[in-house]
Order: structure tokens, then sequence, then C-alpha cells
């Protein structure tokens, strides 16, 4: 528990620090838009690639269940986010930012290394595969809650040979044939993926330096979608996976990814269509504070 704890606070200081170099002026909305195509082309493939690519293997028989669960863990997810806004006091308007940071969490970015901390390195590929659903759905219903409906809903082929998408067909194609690489071809993903997690972090607290402290912490209805997506939502996953019997390591990986903080993604969509910048660096902020105490509390009642 005191290793999680940590974890989550060293994860932190990184996004206080991005703040500072923000304010610095060391980073600005260009070199945090340059740094995030790096992070979602470049590093984050290579932390895909690299969590099969040790000594031992994950288990294979894994995979379909892995699947079948992050997929239907989706549909919940979704679901509630059309719905749960809606109770929530915001503006119509604002609904789908809302929407977004409660389906998609910072599973990439975030999870990743929290998994690996609770779980061991090879469950990194469990939770891949887990939030293999979110690497489609977030680019169709992320952009359509985001743009708030201003695109029609539709699937773009594209997604499915992303560089994200991509090192998850390599890492299970590497986990099914059983072949170990060798350590010159292992260790430059294994550097590579290294880079993710700082850099998201230093991208998130450069975007929340943007935003007056005074109002990060004085939106009820942030606190009020924190609190869903830290820790409702996930015990809903939970009661779920226990209701349908799925094999206990599965559901408490699913769980711990249910609980992560708002996606980086996030940021990146709201700059795109050019609305609910604020709104969404405030709820990626004061989720990503509060699981440094969420987090550690849902393990503990696993």
């Amino acid at each position: 528990m005191n290793a999680i704890v940590t974890q989550m606070v060293i994860l932190f200081i990184i996004v206080i620090i991005g703040y500072f170099l923000s304010k610095k002026k060391m980073m600005d909305a260009d070199f945090d838009r340059k740094l995030s195509v790096l992070v979602i082309n470049v590093t984050c493939p290579s932390l895909i690639l690299s969590s099969v690519m040790g000594d031992t293997l994950p288990d294979k028989g894994f995979i379909l269940p892995l699947l079948i669960v992050g997929f239907a863990t989706y549909i919940v997810l979704i679901g509630g986010a059309f719905l749960l806004p809606r109770l929530l006091p915001v503006k119509a308007a604002d609904r789908g930012i809302y929407s977004f940071m409660l389906a998609f969490g910072n599973v990439g970015f975030i999870g990743y290394p929290i998994v690996a901390s609770i779980f061991g390195a090879n469950a990194v590929f469990y939770a891949c595969i887990l939030n293999f659903p979110s690497t489609l759905l977030i680019f169709v219903f992320g952009t359509l809650f985001v743009s708030g409906g201003e695109g029609k809903v539709r699937f773009d082929w594209r997604t499915l040979y992303c560089p994200a998408m991509i090192a998850s067909y390599l890492s299970i194609l590497i986990v099914v044939t059983g072949w170990i690489p060798p350590k010159v071809l292992s260790t430059p993903f294994v550097l590579l993926g290294n880079i993710t997690v700082p850099a998201a972090l230093l991208i998130v607290g450069s975007s929340i330096a943007q935003v007056p402290i005074w109002r990060m912490f004085s939106n009820t209805a942030i606190y009020l979608m924190s609190a869903l997506r830290l820790m409702l939502v996930p015990l809903l996953i939970l009661y779920l996976s226990r209701l349908c019997r799925i094999e206990e390591t599965i559901a408490n990986i699913n769980v711990v990814l249910a609980a992560m903080p708002v996606a980086s993604y996030g940021t990146l969509f709201c700059i795109q269509y050019g609305k609910g910048e604020v709104i969404m660096a405030e709820g990626t902020f004061i989720t990503t504070l509060l699981s440094v105490i969420t987090i550690p509390l849902l393990t503990m009642f696993l």
C-alpha cells in the first residue's frame, strides 16, 4: 500500500512540475501539442510493446476473456456517460465534456504504471488488452462528446492501424507465439516507453497552468464528477464483475483501470474543437489530485 501511495504522489509531483514549467514559459501550447503527438504515436506504443518483452511472457489464455471484459466494461462506461451528466449541475452545452471525463480514464499514461506497481510488470499486457476497446471508442464517442454532436458518430477505419493499435496487435502476436525478443530489440522500446508517463504528466500540468487556481477548486460539478469517476463507477464495475463471476485477477485489474483520472486525450480533443478546454483541465487536475487518495483506498478495498 505504501508503494502505491508513493507512486501516486510521485506522479502528481510531475504534474506540478509541468505546471511551473508552463508558468516559467519553458512549456507552451505549441510545445504541448508536439509533445502530445510524440507520446501518442511513439512512446505510448513503445510502453505497450515493452510490457511483453521481458524474460517471462503473460498467459495467452487470458486474451479472449480480457477482450470480452474490456468491451463489456466500456458499454457500461459509455452508457453511464450519456446519462449521468444530466444529473450534474452543468449547462447543457457542457454535458459532452463531462460525458468524456466519465467515460475515459487516463489508462495509457497513468494506468499502466499503476497496474505494474500493484500486480507486476506482466499485468501491463492484461491492462493493454482490457484497454483495447478504449483505443477504438475514444476516437468515435470521445470526439462526439467533446464536439457536442457536431460530427456524426462514425467509425474511422484508420483507428485500426494507429500506432497504439499496431503495438497492441504486435504484443498479442508476441504472447501467442511465445517469442522472447533479444535485448538489442527490446531495450529501445523499454527506454522509449519510459518517456510516456513523465511526458504525459508534464502536458497535464502545463494545461492546468492555463486555468486560475481559484476557479480550479470552486467548481462543484467537477467534484461530483470526480466522485463518480474515481469511486462510484469503479465500485459498480466491481459489483458487476463479482455478479458475473469474472476471474479475480482480471476483475481487479479492470476495476483499477476504471478508477483512473480523466484521460489526457480529452485535452487534445478540446484543443482540436476549440471548446471545453478549461473544464477539461479542471477535471484532469482535480481527478489526478484526488486519485492519489482514491486509488490506494480502492486497492485496499479489493
